[in-house]
């Protein structure tokens, strides 16, 4: 057990030194594999590799991508955000708000989280400016706007979860559905609270909104908003009621993307050609780290790691409750400095089997898992909606703001936590209402 007690410290390091994580898992694994295994490691190596490469459920990721991909490139997501500014602008911090509700939906469509944060953030950025909001406010609504892409499905984190919990997906994504809904009313309540107490200068948004005539606005939300809602209850409503597996969902969504570029007259060669480009890069990152992630997870095994966490959480004496908070702290702290991906892989096959053997619900355990991913997203000093937020902020948006503006949504994220972890029925009522209906 010795060995697979240093292969976290072994890891952080790595990761630490600037090696990317795949590659770190890689090397961690390597190791560890040939102390397990000796001159059969290449072969068990292998093994882990290859199971995760023909996984078909992560199959779904690819197409996940890729309709977010084409939405975002074809401009389908602009015409979102002028919507959500001409009916949203009259409420207080009502910019601040529109930026929330295009996270939501967008999310609804993506389901990527760093894709959803800065395409909104390069829509919202210049018109939060320009009306003279706070910087730190500006950043922490983009961050936290992006953030919904964990919660909100189809979330790529979910399928991901799910394939490695071995649980249904669809049952998942259910669960997610109530929580994800709170989350995003706390953040409108206090985005408007914090307009009423500090309002910035919207006079110039509501004029223009005021000029507009009300069929017109109508029109515009006909066409921009119902066909973005149209697509999403294509994708989750074959997927929940048992119609399509997830990957015939995702490929739904990704082919309803290109119809509507195609309808919208966005449709061109080389729009098509980088939303390829988008999708092969972030799926080949995404999956690669699931196969080393694989390979780390089962070297850790094999060199004794299950038992070395048994003996931990027995040692330490925590009931049932106590290692659900313990689980949940584990993956807080790891989020400070590992990516959601490699997150996700090393801690879901560490803690399913102990929350299968207590009784645990996986819907709901899986769910609050996916909020605390979500709250470390956010969470300085290694926040990766951070680094996201910077590479497209202006120079006069520092990091300081950006952390002083996560602070608040952070805090609600984990009072949605504090709301599911008391009441589990958020997130196993649906399921059990809608999943294969």
């Amino acid at each position: 057990m010795i060995v697979a007690a240093v292969m976290f410290p072994a890891l952080f390091l790595l990761v630490l030194a600037g090696i990317p994580i795949s590659f770190s898992l890689a090397v961690v694994s390597a190791g560890a594999g040939l102390t397990a295994f000796g001159m059969h490691a290449p072969a068990q190596l292998y093994g882990s590799f290859y199971s995760a490469a023909t996984n078909f459920i992560l199959a779904a990721i690819p197409m996940f991508v890729l309709m977010g991909a084409i939405l975002e490139r074809s401009g389908i997501a602009e015409r979102l955000f002028r919507v959500m500014q001409l009916w949203l602008s009259r409420l207080p911090g009502g910019l601040a708000v529109a930026t929330i509700a295009m996270g939501a939906v967008f999310a609804a469509a993506a389901g990527v989280v760093g894709a959803v944060e800065v395409m909104i953030g390069m829509m919202a950025i210049p018109a939060m400016q320009r009306h003279r909001y706070r910087n730190s406010l500006i950043a922490g609504t983009i961050c936290a706007g992006g953030s919904l892409g964990t919660m909100i499905p189809p979330s790529v984190i979910a399928v991901m979860y799910a394939s490695l919990a071995q649980m249904s997906v669809g049952e998942l994504l259910a669960g997610m559905m109530l929580p994800g809904l709170l989350m995003i009313c706390i953040f409108i309540l206090y985005l408007v609270v914090q307009g009423m107490l500090s309002p910035p200068e919207q006079g110039t948004l509501e004029d223009e909104a005021n000029d507009i005539p009300l069929g017109e606005k109508l029109w515009l939300t006909l066409t921009s908003l119902l066909p973005i809602f149209g697509l999403i209850v294509a994708v989750l409503g074959s997927l929940l009621a048992g119609i399509a597996s997830p990957t015939e969902a995702a490929s739904v969504g990704a082919l309803g993307a290109l119809l509507l570029s195609i309808a919208y007259g966005r449709f061109s060669l080389p729009m098509l050609r980088e939303s390829l480009q988008i999708t092969v890069r972030i799926s080949a990152m995404i999956l690669l780290i699931v196969a080393t992630g694989t390979m780390f997870m089962g070297t850790f095994a094999a060199n004794g790691g299950s038992r070395l966490i048994r003996a931990a959480v027995e040692g330490a004496g925590l009931g049932t409750g106590g290692m659900i908070v313990f689980f949940l702290l584990v993956v807080l702290l790891l989020g400070f400095v590992l990516d959601w991906t490699a997150n996700v892989l090393i801690c879901v096959p560490l803690f399913t089997p102990f929350i299968r053997s207590a009784g645990v619900d996986p819907v709901w355990f899986g769910t609050m898992v996916i909020i605390v991913i979500q709250t470390s997203y956010l969470t300085p000093p290694m926040a990766s909606s951070i680094f996201y937020l910077k590479s497209i902020a202006p120079p006069d948006m520092t990091y300081g703001q950006m952390c002083r503006g996560v602070v608040p949504f952070i805090l609600l994220q984990l009072l949605t936590l504090a709301a599911v972890a008391s009441f589990p029925a958020l997130a196993t009522w649906l399921p059990d209402q809608i999943v294969g209906f």
